[in-house]
């Protein structure tokens, strides 16, 4: 574990590249730093700061979750191993009374620990060692995405964005509510679930990427990992389909990427 801390400590060090205050003193988003090691919470507070985010700080589970739900940070990183209260635990309990990203941080990189995270409703799971260039793109994409879903910008890259309800027959998308409805009935969905559905939707019968989803979704081109959108994809088949084994309305097409059916066409 030491020599994994020191990887990670000589990584994390380098430079952040954006010029200090570069968000308006009214507009700067809050950022909570969860981590048990202060040298990590220091380097990330200082990169962190430069880009032009205010901070917080937790060393524990306990704390973390108190500041959380009392500050209401717009993102927060989140490491796993934290005393008192393990950072699994506290992804879990905030996700049910917060709907803000949430970055996992963590030494364990094994496919396993990335699935349980996102499915604990982690927004994204980042691997020690990194770099401060690394994160701080996942961070910015991360919020970015929040604020289009919130009506602060546009997304360019999704195609027939003028549509404010998408009916493909078993399913219908709500764009200015954000909700979603199978077979009538009202489907609980993260905001980055709904915005996978909202992409394929918008090009329903389309088969997409992984690679593209990751990008125009998450808004990763570089640092990301594909395994977090069939995760992602994972999560919303259990609260959409009928048969997870028999996908009716996300489908997959086999070593390219997935699709909505547009079940109201018969296709």
């Amino acid at each position: 574990m030491e020599e994994i801390r020191q990887e990670t400590d000589q990584k994390i060090e380098q430079p952040a590249t954006a010029k200090e205050g570069n968000q308006p003193e009214e507009k700067k988003k809050t950022i909570l730093v969860v981590d048990d090691e202060k040298r990590i919470v220091d380097i990330l507070v200082y990169n962190l700061q430069k880009e032009g985010y205010q901070t917080l700080e937790a060393n524990d589970g306990e704390e973390a979750i108190s500041i959380a739900l009392e500050k209401k940070p717009d993102l927060i990183l989140l490491d796993i191993m934290l005393p008192k209260v393990d950072g699994l635990t506290v992804c879990q309990r905030l996700r049910h009374t917060l709907n803000v990203p949430i970055l996992i941080l963590s030494a364990k990189d094994e496919e396993v620990d990335k699935i349980v995270g996102l499915e604990l409703g982690a927004d994204d799971y980042i691997t020690k060692p990194f770099s401060v260039r690394e994160l701080v793109a996942r961070v910015k994409a991360n919020l970015r995405k929040v604020e289009i879903s919130n009506g602060g910008g546009e997304v360019s890259e999704t195609p027939k964005e003028t549509k404010h309800l998408i009916d493909l027959g078993e399913m219908t998308l709500d764009l200015d509510k954000f909700e979603v409805k199978v077979r009538g009935n009202p489907i609980d969905l993260t905001l980055r679930e709904f915005e996978v559905l909202k992409y394929l939707a918008n090009q329903p019968g389309q088969v997409v990427t992984r690679e593209i989803l990751l990008e125009k979704v998450w808004g990763y081109e570089y640092y990301g990992d594909i395994r977090t959108v069939d995760v992602t994809v994972r999560r919303i088949r259990e609260k959409i389909e009928k048969d997870t084994s028999s996908p009716k309305i996300l489908i997959t097409k086999r070593g390219v990427g997935y699709y909505l059916a547009n079940n109201e066409k018969g296709t």
